[in-house]
Parts: structure tokens; sequence; C-alpha cells
């Protein structure tokens, strides 16, 4: 029998479990710090919790449901790490190191279905969502693997920018998030926690609403609907008039600033005229907005599309900022791995011989 992810409850969750079947509130605090303050990897370790909890939560629940695959570690420190879980199927999770802290970018879904053009997440179709367990743990891996280290390191920061289309996850998302936000466990402040969407306006509106208080980027890539429907397939659903009215919703409802990723290709959406009618499109919104351009990693399946040239990138972030809007160049991290989102996990699946099924 496949067992569930104990990581996939919050605790209230744990706590309402374990009083359905004879247990008192207090083994949910004893059994969430062993889990997230100490950090085992067995029920067993679980030392002041008596047998007959562990039993039962070893009946029904496992720690760890994913192993390491393949783990990449860059010059600067980026670990890339390719995971496989229990029913086969491969995700990546990435660890960066930052002057503010240790980040880790997390996968939602096996696979992508929005179809990016420039993108190597979506060279395989989305096959499942991941529970909320399976992202937490990739947290857990990762401050399992720093704890192996021994040099007293923690996760500070998360980034929800891995594989797959996190609001295409609503549930299992924000389960996630309130699991990692909770004071009595990881403790991760919704302030350093950020989402990335592809722009499903509906999500954004559900997600304003929520109340989380999570950054939100939103993947924007063109100031236009002709160029955003070359790039992104999605904007043929939800045009940009579309998405920015969700933004609208959110920024008013939130008052949080907003990022809008802007992946620079060269000859594509990278002129001034671009940056200019990107400003445009802001336009009042500017207070609440910023935008990140990110250099693009070459991937050998998409050789339509070349990184954008040192001059333009410059040119366009010097245009933006004389028109007086927010603007950001991404740091680059894992140059010299595969650095682009989803690149290991498709370079593997290639030399295993089975480009057509996400399981190895």
């Amino acid at each position: 029998m496949t067992k569930h992810s104990i990581y996939g409850l919050t605790f209230d969750q744990l706590a309402e479990w374990l009083l359905e079947r004879g247990h008192k509130k207090f083994r949910a605090s004893q059994v969430w710090e062993w889990l997230y303050r100490k950090r085992v990897r067995s029920f067993a370790d679980m030392e002041d919790v008596n047998k007959e909890c562990v039993a039962l939560l070893s009946e029904h629940f496992a720690i760890e449901t994913m192993e390491v695959h393949t783990r990449q570690e860059s010059s600067d420190g980026t670990n890339k790490f390719l995971f496989r879980l229990q029913d086969g199927n491969l995700i990546e999770t990435v660890l960066m190191r930052h002057k503010y802290g240790l980040s880790v970018c997390v996968t939602t879904q096996v696979g992508c279905n929005i179809g990016c053009s420039f993108c190597a997440s979506g060279l395989l179709a989305k096959s499942r969502d991941l529970t909320s367990g399976e992202i937490v743990e990739q947290v857990m891996k990762v401050q399992h693997f720093l704890d192996g280290r021994g040099n007293e390191e923690k996760v500070s920061h998360i980034v929800v920018m891995g594989i797959g289309e996190p609001f295409d996850n609503f549930v299992h998302l924000t389960n996630f998030l309130r699991i990692v936000i909770d004071h009595k466990g990881l403790a991760i402040g919704s302030r350093r926690i950020t989402v990335s969407t592809s722009g499903l306006a509906k999500k954004i509106v559900e997600f304003a609403d929520t109340d989380l208080q999570v950054n939100l980027a939103i993947s924007l890539h063109a100031p236009n609907n002709d160029l955003r429907t070359q790039i992104m397939k999605i904007n043929k659903a939800i045009p940009i008039e579309k998405l920015m009215e969700a933004v609208d919703y959110y920024l008013e409802k939130t008052r949080r600033r907003i990022t809008l990723e802007y992946i620079l290709l060269r000859g594509v959406n990278d002129r001034p005229e671009h940056a200019l009618e990107l400003a445009e499109l802001i336009g009042d919104r500017r207070p609440l907005v910023n935008v990140n351009l990110i250099p693009y990693n070459p991937v050998d399946e998409h050789s339509q599309y070349q990184r954008s040239t040192q001059e333009a990138i410059t040119g366009f972030y010097d245009t933006l900022k004389k028109q007086n809007v927010s603007v950001s160049v991404r740091l680059e991290h894992g140059a010299d791995i595969d650095a682009a989102c989803g690149q290991l996990r498709s370079k593997q699946m290639k030399r295993s011989g089975e480009a057509g099924s996400a399981a190895v």
C-alpha cells in the first residue's frame, strides 16, 4: 500500500486526525516538532511520542516518499536535485544561495501543460499534480541535505517556480503554503515566499482572497497580445486584458506589490519599443509593480530562441528606468549545470529512452 506523506497535513489537520483516533491534541504538537524542528526521518525516532501513536502514524503515513535520483552542484553553490517519486516520476527542486539566505525552488506538477514556447518544463506534458505532502517534502529533503553537511544552515526562502503551473494545482498549493508558513513548524515568513503563475486570471483573484500574504509573480514575457500569444499559448485563452483585470483585483484587495517576470529573447521581445510598450501597459500601477528581467538560458529543443545580448538587456533595463518603472535583472544561479527549469529532468528522460513517459 502506498502511504501518503505526513508532510501533507497542516497542524490542525494532524491534530484532528489524531483526536478522531483517540489521541490528545498535544500529540500533534509533539509530532510537529519532531518533523519540522528536530527533523527526524523515521517515526521510530520520535522518542517522547507513545508507542501506540507512533504505530498508528507508521501504519498510515510515510515521512520519506521520494529519493534523490541525481544531484548537480554548481560552482556558485546552487544544487539542483532530481527526485524520484513513489510512482517513478521525476521532479526537479533547486537550492540557491543568496546574500539574504538560502532559497528553495519547488515543483508543483509532474510535467506542465502551459506550453510556453521557450521553456524546458513543458517539453513533457503534465501527467499529474503533486500532493501538498510531495511539495513540502521537497523543502524537507533540501533541509535534510543541509543538515547532513553540518553547517547549521536553514532554508529561509521558498519560490514556487519549478516545473508546472502552481495555480493549476491550487488546493495542494495553498495547503503547502499554510504548512510551511506555520510558526510551529518551518516558520518561513509569508513575505519570504513567492508563487509564480503563467497568468491564470481566475486563480489570481481566488489567491487574492486567501489572504496568505505571500508574494506573487506573473510570467508576462511580452507587452502585447500578438507577441505574448507567439511566446505563450495560454494567452489565446487568457489575453493580457483579462490578465490585467485580475492583477488590478489582486492589487486592490491585497495592496501588495507584484512582480512581472519578463524573459528576454534575442530579437523577439527585447527591443526598446517593447520596453516602452511594457511601461505603457503597467501605467498607473507603477507603485505596486516590479519588472524582473530574466536572461534566457538556451534549451536545445527551443533553438529558435537565443539569449539577448548584454547590450539589449542593459538597454531594456534603462528604458524602463527612464519610464519610472521599478525593474531588476534576475541574478543567475547554476550557470555551469542544467540551469533552465526542467532541463535536468528532460535530459534524464532522454538518456533513459522514455521521453514519452513521465516515469523512469
